[in-house]
């Protein structure tokens, strides 16, 4: 009995120290499930950063003759369409959405070029003052430029449509050792050669007045 006693007490404090250490192993069998799901995810998503929306492209567009500068033209004008209702070509336009010319008027020389008519019925029409009278000779909507490696003449071909119709005669526009030339004194970037020329893309375009403005 003697001899039994000290296993006894060894095996009694073993199976106790059992009895209490189940329930903390019970306790950390559920978390080590936690922690060998979690392993299985996927790992975390970084979160999106929203980019910043890049600045407005500057757009710039052919105003009426007598237009004041982009700011101030676009400060003054009422948008009422009088000038779009006096053009006797009906070459100025209003887009209400705003997508074309800003919602301001505008010319589109490929739809209808400016003829520099005798009235100048929009400058003198306008209530607001934003298209101030201006005399013919010193109307500035822009300059044209001659884009020589799309031009027939550079070609060798006898096309003078951009010159037969400019308003302004050979004090804009004429030929010079066979190639077409602007006298940027005397153009007053109407749009009529652009609207006029043949080729695609158009071999003379006018530089809006409003872009060089921009540049300066």
């Amino acid at each position: 009995m003697d001899d039994d006693r000290p296993i006894n007490r060894r095996r009694f404090f073993r199976e106790g120290l059992r009895g209490l250490l189940r329930p903390l192993s019970s306790a950390v069998r559920p978390l080590e499930n936690i922690a060998h799901q979690i392993g299985r995810l996927d790992p975390p998503v970084a979160p999106i950063v929203p980019r910043k929306p890049s600045p407005p492209v500057q757009e710039h567009w052919l105003r009426p003759p007598g237009a004041l500068d982009e700011k101030d033209f676009a400060d003054t004008c009422s948008r009422c369409g009088e000038c779009v209702r006096v053009c006797p070509v009906q070459c100025i336009q209003i887009d209400s959405t705003g997508t074309q010319g800003g919602g301001l008027p505008y010319i589109d020389p490929n739809t209808a070029a400016c003829v520099m008519c005798d009235e100048l019925a929009c400058m003198t029409k306008c209530p607001s003052g934003a298209l101030l009278p201006t005399l013919r000779d010193l109307i500035d909507m822009g300059t044209a430029i001659v884009q020589e490696s799309t031009c027939l003449r550079t070609a060798g071909q006898d096309c003078t449509m951009c010159v037969d119709h400019c308003p302004m005669g050979s004090a804009a526009l004429g030929l010079l050792d066979g190639r077409v030339r602007v006298i940027e004194e005397g153009c007053t970037g109407c749009g009529r050669c652009e609207h006029e020329c043949p080729t695609q893309p158009k071999s003379i375009v006018v530089e809006l007045k409003s872009k060089r403005m921009s540049i300066l």
